[in-house]
């Protein structure tokens, strides 16, 4: 994977910073063998992708935050034994979107790529996700399906589920789901789910399946829609790593993965209903023209039931989006 000018470099300097003590700028620059100056443009593209960095004189840098940076082999080392027999892993300082990166690739799959930042991470129908420098989770998952699986359209639901499932597991109590992608703790966004698939309808189908999860981010410019982040939603010292939470949130997805591959969404609808946040809500479809009803669940194929005056509706994935009424 090509990369990006200075990621190197950069990484060092963040692993030296990592753990939030006072660093000498001397020492620092001595140890990278640059400059000062050198170091303190370093220091300021560390802070143009969103990492807080104190500063002052005589005394030196620390970040703001203390953080964990990604690390491969501490992922894998947390996967059951089956999963990292079948499972490669990789980390990428930067990049443009995981889940590109992922699309445009070949290789042996499952392959699950992460990243520290992204400079263009997307959701769905091609919003911009925000995804500061080594405070959240950014995952993607290639995976080829050897038979185009049945309710495929169902998928971003199940992946849900499982991601949801994997955050209980580690503690976070309240997370939910908000129809079709969306991880919502107490109605603030704290997750999406990016699903993008090429294949024939009678072969193969390979999908890539991306995660954007707020994990310590405490500053989101530009994002007017409310949100939280793990940190924020669960008491600090109770809070998992990031290399514990990638590895918890694969092994779910490879272990219903497997399953849907064979049964579709049925062996997950009733644990979709147990987690969903609209049911029995009213919600506003922005179709054209827009309209209001009462989420009533989903049906086999992942299809939003919405209860309007004259009837109940059906609302498929992708072609709308929603806003869940207070």
């Amino acid at each position: 994977m090509a990369r990006t000018l200075g990621d190197r470099e950069l990484r060092a300097l963040l692993a030296r910073l990592a753990d939030g003590r006072r660093h000498s700028g001397a020492t620092l620059a001595r140890e990278a063998r640059v400059t000062r100056a050198a170091l303190a443009k370093r220091i300021q593209k560390l802070e143009t992708l969103g990492v807080e960095v104190e500063a002052r004189f005589g005394l030196g840098y620390r970040l703001a935050q203390a953080i964990e940076l990604l690390e491969p082999d501490l992922i894998v080392g947390a996967l059951p034994a089956p999963v990292r027999a079948r499972l490669a892993v990789e980390v990428a300082f930067g990049t443009d979107s995981t889940n590109r990166r992922l699309l445009e690739s070949g290789g042996d799959e499952p392959r699950a790529l992460l990243a520290e930042h992204q400079t263009a991470g997307r959701g769905r129908r091609g919003r911009a996700w925000h995804s500061p420098l080594g405070q959240n989770l950014y995952l993607s998952l290639a995976w080829t399906f050897a038979q185009w699986p049945p309710q495929l359209t169902a998928l971003p639901l199940a992946v849900g589920i499982a991601t949801a499932q994997a955050l209980q597991q580690l503690g976070l109590a309240g997370v939910k789901l908000k129809w079709p992608n969306d991880l919502v703790v107490g109605g603030h966004k704290l997750g999406g789910i990016l699903i993008e698939q090429r294949g024939e309808a009678a072969g193969a189908c390979r999908a890539v399946i991306g995660l954007g999860l707020n994990v310590t981010m405490a500053a989101a410019p530009g994002i007017t829609q409310p949100w939280t982040s793990l940190a924020q939603a669960m008491a600090p010292a109770s809070a998992p790593s990031r290399n514990a939470l990638a590895a918890r949130i694969l092994a779910h997805w490879v272990e219903m993965l497997d399953r849907f591959a064979s049964d579709g969404f049925a062996p997950f609808a009733s644990a979709w209903q147990a987690l969903d946040a609209t049911l029995g809500r009213t919600v506003t479809v922005h179709a054209d023209p827009p309209y209001e009803g009462i989420a009533r669940g989903v049906d086999a194929s992942g299809a939003l039931q919405v209860e309007c005056t004259g009837g109940q509706r059906r609302v498929l994935a992708g072609d709308v989006s929603l806003r869940v009424a207070p």
